[in-house]
């Protein structure tokens, strides 16, 4: 193996930024099936806030996690491998994405408290998502252009 052929000199050829917003994109509807799941279900289980946002981050982590293992596997990756990938990808992205989200819900006044039918709700939580895909985004890229993250998952579509 001729490793000085795989060098790159500065950013790796795929970091556009059409390729983070891809990534960050998927990512993102994962984080917010899950979180929008985990928050109707702790609502309609009268849970507080605090059980209601582990669940929606945890099932934030599951469908974000999962949209990319549907991905991968569909690129003809082993599951086994496919799992790897995910976690490899989307740990960072989600973990920032999740981060910045519940911050912002956290920080808007009323919003913790505002149940789903209400606006605020959902205004502090697609403002949050807005925010966490604008701060997540160029994380991706730059992990795309080191090889990390979401480049996985194009290093596995390209050789299939």
């Amino acid at each position: 193996m001729d490793h000085a052929m795989h060098h790159h000199t500065g950013a790796a050829p795929g970091a556009t930024w059409s390729m983070a917003i891809r990534a960050t994109l998927h990512c993102l509807l994962g984080c917010a099936v899950g979180e929008i799941l985990g928050m109707a279900i702790g609502t309609a289980l009268l849970w507080g806030n605090v059980p209601t946002m582990v669940l929606a981050i945890g099932l934030a982590f599951v469908f974000g996690y999962s949209f990319t293992l549907f991905a991968v596997v569909r690129a003809g990756v082993s599951p086994k491998a496919a799992v790897k990938v995910a976690l490899a990808a989307d740990t960072v992205s989600i973990a920032v994405m999740e981060l910045v989200d519940n911050a912002i819900i956290a920080l808007t006044p009323g919003a913790m408290d505002a149940q789903l039918s209400e606006g605020l709700f959902w205004y502090a939580l697609l403002g949050g998502f807005a925010v966490a895909f604008l701060v997540t985004t160029p994380v991706n890229k730059w992990m795309i252009g080191r090889g990390k993250g979401h480049a996985v998952v194009h290093a596995h579509h390209a050789h299939h």
